[in-house]
């Protein structure tokens, strides 16, 4: 079974071919990150703008790097939600409209299940209960994933994501766009030690709050504007992950899970991936760290999570809609 699928709920317009839900014929991401830089941020009109440009040419890639053609294909899906809803609205309307013209299945598809499904694609072998931190520029979530395609929200942020906490820290940094990438790196330059900044929340629950931390940096940087910049993003990084990775592992002792999962944009994080690979030797469990390619939004996660939707529970209606803040919910 061959299936197409399509992502586009921010600034990444993808296109992928998976066949039977596990091996990658294809995978193709344009990004919209020079369109954005100047602006510090994701700027949802010029968004769904660059995808109606890309859609056809990033899917026209897709099929000729998996060396098939639209007749080949037995189903198209597209990320239904949540995320930007012009965005959203393009991926959509280009897959009901192959499905229209091809006469195949479609399947709309949640984007943070596609990102927890993101495991099963990397590593089939996977053995549930898993305990996941999924985590990203708009989502900061732990997940209790008690089989494929059954799953429990046990936490999440109450202001910012952490992604959203490193674009901002970064901005203040002088650092640009996207931050997530610059402050990983400046920080490898600085000391995690250097500057005590809060955990927010720690030992309060398994939810996440970002926003004070924010505040807490800008604070220090204008206290003291002499701060090393290194030290500062070394500093708030540590803060970050200590919070993110303390409270993965106490989720995992709540579930009985043996596994550790990474997933989201901000599982690319070299410091967070660290840290939760030393906490799972620790406490003699395994990790799993999904390939960097795997962490950002990519469509290849879309087409497998709709290969296993397709089976249990078959096509999505053509009237269905996208859904810009759709949440996570599983049987």
């Amino acid at each position: 079974m061959l299936i197409l699928g399509i992502e586009t709920s921010c600034d990444e317009t993808a296109a992928a071919v998976v066949e039977d839900g596990k091996r990658v014929r294809s995978s193709v991401v344009s990004s919209q990150i020079d369109v954005h830089a100047r602006f510090g941020g994701v700027v949802p009109e010029l968004a769904s703008r660059a995808h109606v440009e890309l859609i056809n040419p990033v899917v026209a890639t897709a099929l000729e790097e998996a060396n098939v053609r639209f007749a080949d294909v037995d189903a198209v899906a597209a990320t239904s939600g949540p995320g930007l809803i012009g965005a959203l609205l393009v991926g959509v309307s280009a897959a009901k409209g192959i499905a229209l013209a091809c006469d195949i299945p479609y399947v709309a598809v949640n984007h943070l299940e596609a990102h927890l499904h993101a495991a099963w694609l990397d590593s089939p072998e996977l053995e549930p209960p898993l305990a996941v931190l999924l985590v990203s520029g708009g989502h900061t979530m732990l997940v209790a994933v008690d089989r494929p395609l059954s799953y429990r929200v046990l936490g999440a942020t109450v202001d910012d994501a952490a992604g959203e906490a490193f674009d901002k820290v970064a901005r203040v940094l002088g650092l640009g766009y996207p931050g997530g990438p610059a402050i990983d790196g400046l920080a490898r330059q600085g000391d995690p030690a250097a500057i005590g900044f809060p955990r927010p929340m720690a030992g309060e629950g398994l939810d996440f709050s970002f926003s004070g931390l924010k505040t807490a940096v800008v604070n220090h940087l204008r206290h003291h504007p002499e701060a090393d910049r290194a030290d500062v993003a070394a500093s708030f990084q540590e803060a970050v992950v200590d919070v993110l990775s303390s409270k993965l592992l106490v989720a995992a002792d709540e579930l009985g899970a043996r596994t550790l999962v990474l997933g989201g944009g901000v599982a690319a994080n070299s410091c967070l991936r660290d840290r939760v690979a030393r906490l799972a030797t620790e406490t003699r469990r395994e990790a799993f760290l999904p390939p960097p390619w795997l962490c950002t939004d990519n469509a290849a996660m879309v087409a497998a999570t709709a290969a296993a939707h397709l089976r249990a529970d078959g096509p999505t209606p053509l009237n269905s809609g996208a859904d810009p803040g759709r949440g996570l919910a599983g049987g």
